[in-house]
């Protein structure tokens, strides 16, 4: 879910038009597990945007700051480990929901 500052960003005509023709132009392949863990279906700001940034083009909107991500590996960069980003006793499955640790 998007953070409430860039809402209005996200649901922009240019957002959504550069995020179809980036994902495209990457075959929708996951450029970290090239889709071993799912379908490459996100455009990943490797910059990440903040409220400051956020009217910048050049991070929001330039291919070179996106990565083709899919699911499982946009978890695994938002919610690492070390971060605590699950309950103890739980991980990530290969869908990129959350599952109990057996």
């Amino acid at each position: 879910m998007a953070k409430e500052f860039a809402e209005i960003f996200y649901k922009s005509q240019a957002w959504r038009k550069n995020r179809a023709a980036f994902l495209a132009s990457k075959f929708y392949v996951c450029e970290r597990c090239q889709n071993k863990n799912g379908i490459g279906n996100i455009a990943h700001h490797k910059e990440y945007i903040t409220p400051e940034n956020i009217d910048d083009e050049e991070v929001t909107l330039n291919w070179d700051n996106l990565e083709c991500l899919c699911q499982v590996c946009h978890n695994k960069e938002h919610h690492r480990e070390e971060e605590g980003a699950t309950r103890e006793g739980f991980t990530f499955g290969p869908d990129g929901q959350l599952i109990e640790i057996q």
